[in-house]
């Protein structure tokens, strides 16, 4: 049959991620488990989320992340390629968990918003 190859990005120690992990292991998905924080996106692939997402960077960029504060990214919200860079040096900022299917993705808050792209 098809493979799914569903991406999860993920951080292990945040709860919301564990469970959506949880739900893609309940529904026997093949999935692959991206560890953001060691392995920080780039601002392409950023991009090419974001797109798949149907979302601007401002959307799912963490306000309330000290990165935000220091960096003073307020001041940016409206300036996409600005909070790209920023994204893929501080990963923090990008919000989680992100699961991707295909050309299909959304952010797994709730993480059983996840069941609608899998």
């Amino acid at each position: 049959g098809m493979k799914n190859n569903i991406i999860i990005y993920h951080n292990p120690r945040w709860g919301k991620s564990r469970n959506s992990v949880g739900i893609l292991k309940e529904k026997r998905a093949n999935f692959i488990v991206v560890n953001y924080i060691k392995n920080p996106l780039s601002e392409s692939e950023l991009k090419s989320i974001a797109k798949k997402l149907g979302i601007r960077p401002k959307d799912f960029i963490r306000k309330s992340e000290k990165d935000f504060k220091a960096l003073n990214l307020s001041k940016k919200i409206e300036n996409d390629d600005a909070l790209y860079l920023a994204m893929s040096k501080f990963p923090k900022l990008i919000e989680r968990p992100i699961v991707i299917n295909n050309d299909k993705a959304c952010i797994g808050r709730p993480p059983e918003k996840i069941l609608d792209i899998i």
